[in-house]
Order: C-alpha cells, then structure tokens, then sequence
C-alpha cells in the first residue's frame, strides 16, 4: 500500500521554511480578494484530498438531492399544506406562489455533508443562495500553482473542480431557458452592501465581464422599478443574481420593493428564484425521511439519498418526548438560519438544558435531527509565522448547479460546527490518484 496523500504532503511541508510558506500563502490571498469581512479565508497550508471513489458516490448522491428538491417546489408549489408542512410563514408561500418563469427554483444548490470512508451524510440542503464558488476556485488555483504541489504532483495525479466558471455558465442557461433566446442579459448580482462576501461578488463580476456579459453589483436599495424595467444607475436589468437572502426580503419589504415588483411583474429573470425556499428549509429532510411524502419523489432518487440523510422532524410535543431520552443522539436546528446560528448539539448539553431547550423549541420554527459521524484531520495551519498541526472538523459540500456536481465548498474548524461566519476557515479540495510507476 503507498504512502497516503496527507502523509506525503506533510513530508513535502517539512522540507519548507514555516515564515516563507506563511507569508506567501497570505500575501497571495490577498492579492486574489480571497477574504470573508476583511478576514484571510484560509490559515491552512493543505487541501482536502478526496480519491476518485469519493468523488463519484458523493456526485450520485448530491445530484438525486438536487433532482428532490426540484421535484418537491413542483409539488409544493401550488400545495398550501406541503409549504406549511416544512413551516413556510404567510410571507415566504406569498413569495413562492409568484410565477418565476421557465427554469430551476435553484440553479445554485449547495449539500453540505460530512463524508467517511463508510459513509456520506448530509446535515442540510442550501437551495437558496450557496455562497463560495468563486472562493473556492481561486483557492485551488492559488494552491495547485504553489511549491508544493509541484512536489506533490510527482507522486500524485491530481485535478480540482472550477465552480466559479460553472455557476457562471449556469447562470447564462437558466437565462437562455428563462428568455427563450440567445440575447446576452445585462446582469445585477444583488445584496446588501454590509456582507462580508462583497469581494466574491467583484470575482463573479469579473468573470462574466470576461465572457461578454456586462454585470454590476447592486444593494437591493439601489434598484428601482417604474412598472416597465428594473434599473439601478440609469441601467436597465434584465437578469438578477439573487444573494440577498428571502428572510431579508421578508423582513425588509419596502427596500427590497422594487426587485420583488419587477419580479412578480415577469420582467426579470431572478435565479435563484423565490421558490427555492421551499426545499432550503430544513425540515425538507422531514418529507425525505417520512414515507407518507414518497409519492411526491421519483424513486430511483429518494433511495439514491435515502442512506445518506438523517432522520429529522419538526419539533412538536410526540418529538420532543422522543429525543428528549436521548439528547446525544439527536441536534436541534432552527428551522430557517444560516452559519450555525442557533444549532444544539445534545451531546453537548447537560439534561435540564436539553429539557429547556426542547420545550422552547415545540410548536416553533425547530427540528430535530438525527447526529451523524463527523469527519476530522490533522491540517497544517500558520500561527502566526509558525506552522502547527491541529485537529479539525471537515464538513464537505458540494456545488449542484443545476443538477451537476460542479466543485466543494470544504470547511474546518475546532468546533463542533464548521462554516466561515462562526470563524472556521476554508480549503479547496482536491481529487488525487496515486500516479503509476512505470515499469522499469
């Protein structure tokens, strides 16, 4: 058996002086708007290595949980009971129930999981507005051009996914399906100018201005609606890439007025589209794990995903009295958050937390879900100009744009919950094959 991919990496590391890895790794970051709110990305001086194994079982699965969720927003869409069983408010169905046009509910999905050699789980589904792509490339193409994967590269064969240029190009499909024609859309990337992503916007922005097609970046509040076309700086749109997220729209109706009235008035193209909601909640893994909801699905799909998503409800009184018995088996999750906001791990509870947190969750905006196995590594990372090995978390995600798995947003942290907004870092993820000795 050879030598496996992060031993090897580790003995290349070695070799290398810890100041000038660490500096370079950080002036190079820099240098590529490779930053989340001013923050350097990643602290990490190795990829996620993933063996060509891997990286077909997880496509099998992330493209039929991709296939589910748009077979659910047909479903659901017209169906007030199916909206109201993943807890859909009044706002989000009225939202949903207007007409998108032709097209995906998500062109951009995103699966996050945890990936082992025995298994494959994922802990939700974002169909509504996966942020990273664009990071992710550029951190591949930033480590596949360093010293180190030279190195690497004699013993290993190895290849990295371009999410940036795939959503890009899935973005221009949905245009062309939603438009009927060929006609090149002027492009808005839409959010508030406060987010931390903005320096992955300029990225998009600047990719599709390579491809031809002309694209700002506009806040919500720029944009005005006068019954005929949307403009934003004596601009007209015609094609919106949404990652102003519909909880701000619910919640901020009047500056997000006009890009919901251009919307609904047809003369736009908004991908996502506001039905995408409907399998973002995270008690859409409630109807995948319930077979009263199997007819909804196709099933080659649902048994394609069935081994690979946790038992979840939402949280009522015959729930709570269930996982109440066994808090280290089961988490719970707000219904509708983003960046671990308000996840319990019972495992981590004593009892008359779990009991407290239980009752405040039944009959709200809750679910319960099964644990599942996490994955950790050992990861070299620069502290300061010194190179330690630490022990991390790896929650693994892979990009389905538009049913095809087109990259992985790879996550690590020293906690329990892995995501950038609660101060985990990111690596790109590499596919990696022991190269072939020739015979001599």
């Amino acid at each position: 058996m050879g030598v496996d991919p992060a031993t090897a990496w580790r003995a290349i590391l070695e070799t290398h002086a810890d100041e000038e890895l660490c500096g370079a790794l950080a002036d190079r970051m820099r240098e590529g708007r490779l930053t989340f709110g001013g923050r350097l990305l990643c602290p990490f001086l190795r990829p996620f290595f993933l063996d060509v194994t891997d990286e077909a079982r997880v496509a099998r699965a992330a493209q039929a949980m991709w296939r589910l969720g748009e077979q659910f927003v047909r479903a659901a869409a017209s169906d007030l009971a199916l909206m109201r069983e993943v807890g859909m408010s009044d706002d989000e169905i009225a939202l949903a129930r207007i007409d998108p046009g032709p097209g995906p509910a998500s062109t951009a999905a995103r699966a996050d999981a945890f990936i082992l050699p025995s298994s494959l789980r994922f802990a939700e589904y974002n169909a509504e507005s996966p942020a990273g792509p664009a990071y992710s490339q550029r951190l591949a193409e930033l480590f596949d051009a360093s010293i180190l994967m030279t190195a690497f590269r004699e013993a290993f064969d190895t290849r990295f996914y371009t999410p940036m240029n795939a959503i890009l190009e899935a973005l221009l499909q949905t245009w062309r399906e939603w438009s009927g024609g060929t006609a090149t859309p002027a492009v808005a990337i839409v959010d508030w100018r406060e987010v931390p992503t903005w320096s992955e916007f300029e990225l998009l922005r600047d990719g599709l201005v390579a491809m031809g097609v002309p694209t700002t970046i506009h806040d919500p509040r720029d944009l005005l609606f006068d019954g005929r076309a949307l403009v934003a700086g004596g601009r007209r749109i015609d094609f919106v890439y949404r990652r102003v997220l519909i909880n701000d729209i619910v919640a901020r109706p009047d500056e997000c007025g006009a890009l919901v009235e251009a919307y609904r008035a047809g003369v736009i193209c908004v991908a996502n589209s506001l039905r995408c909601k409907i399998p973002h909640k995270k008690a859409f893994f409630a109807i995948l794990t319930d077979d009263r909801f199997d007819h909804l699905f196709d099933r080659g799909d649902l048994e394609a995903v069935r081994d690979h998503v946790p038992w979840t409800r939402m949280v009522t009184d015959e729930v709570a009295g269930r996982v109440r018995r066994d808090r280290e088996r089961f988490v719970l999750k707000p219904n509708d958050e983003y960046g671990g906001t308000g996840v319990m791990l019972g495992w981590e509870m004593d009892q008359s937390a779990w009991d407290a947190a239980l009752d405040r969750a039944v009959g709200g905006a809750w679910i319960a879900q099964e644990r599942i196995d996490v994955r950790r590594e050992l990861f070299p990372i620069c502290d300061g100009s010194r190179v330690v090995e630490r022990d991390m978390l790896v929650d693994f995600a892979p990009y389905v744009f538009r049913g095809r798995v087109s990259g992985y947003l790879t996550r690590l942290s020293a906690s329990g919950l892995a995501n950038v907004t609660s101060g985990g870092g990111q690596v790109p993820a590499f596919v990696v094959e022991p190269k072939i000795a020739s015979p001599a």
